[in-house]
């Protein structure tokens, strides 16, 4: 089994790494913080004055998306949720609160076509793992076919053996997602890395177990939401396999 190093630590005997994929390993901020703008604008045409409230709650001010927000870290049903809330507010019912909510995020999104670029050096990070024979795995808070999506354009298919995103009803950072793309590739929690950008990711990776937990925010070598990780990073190329 490979050992990975990572800064100052040393995580033995890895099997297999899995990946977040958003802010880990995609460059997602411009399409997500361009997606929330297309959610409210399109709700706040059937339901004035919600525009600012939504976007507040997607966790976007001005230009900033905050990593720690709910279009960051929550899948596409947990958005759509709380969307949904802010419409039923206004006194429709929930039933109709719901059907609102997802027509108009099936709107934003048949307008938002655009996969993410990978951050620079990620696609060379992959190849060396699999070339070091490790397992490789794409977990996230996106739908399944999001991340094929991800996958399929940047082909990355030679390098990735399970895609993995949040169809079940189950959402980050429940552990079982983690347990259960363990049990896909066949490997042991214990011997198997979580690398991703969020509380989530950690928290999942913590309480399934895992071997180790690498916290990754490409802007900040310090952010304080990911300060519970074993070691934080700022690049991928920080992660070596010998």
């Amino acid at each position: 089994m490979p050992n990975i190093t990572c800064k100052h630590r040393i995580f033995n005997n890895i099997d297999a790494i899995i990946f977040d994929k958003d802010g880990t390993l995609a460059d997602s901020e411009n399409f997500l913080r361009e997606l929330a703008f297309k959610r409210a604008r399109l709700i706040d045409a059937q339901i004035p004055g919600v525009y600012e409230p939504l976007l507040m709650a997607f966790g976007v001010e001005n230009d900033y998306l905050n990593p720690t927000g709910l279009m960051a870290v929550g899948s596409n049903h947990e958005n759509k949720i709380v969307a949904a809330g802010y419409i039923a507010e206004t006194g429709k019912s929930w039933f109709e609160s719901l059907a609102i909510a997802q027509e108009c995020f099936n709107n934003a999104l048949t307008k938002s076509t655009t996969v993410s670029p990978l951050f620079t050096g990620s696609l060379e990070v992959l190849q060396t793992l699999k070339q070091q024979g490790l397992k490789v795995a794409i977990l996230s808070a996106d739908t399944t076919q999001g991340v094929e999506e991800f996958v399929q354009h940047h082909q990355l298919s030679n390098y990735i053996d399970l895609i993995m995103g949040v169809d079940s009803g189950l959402s980050k950072p429940d552990p079982r997602l983690f347990l259960q793309a363990c049990d896909k590739l066949a490997v042991k929690p214990e011997n198997t890395l979580m690398i991703g950008d969020s509380q989530g990711d950690i928290a999942m990776a913590k309480n399934a177990k895992a071997g180790g937990i690498i916290g990754i925010c490409w802007k900040s070598s310090q952010p304080s939401h990911l300060n519970t990780a074993d070691v934080v990073i700022s690049d991928l190329s920080e992660i070596l396999s010998w």
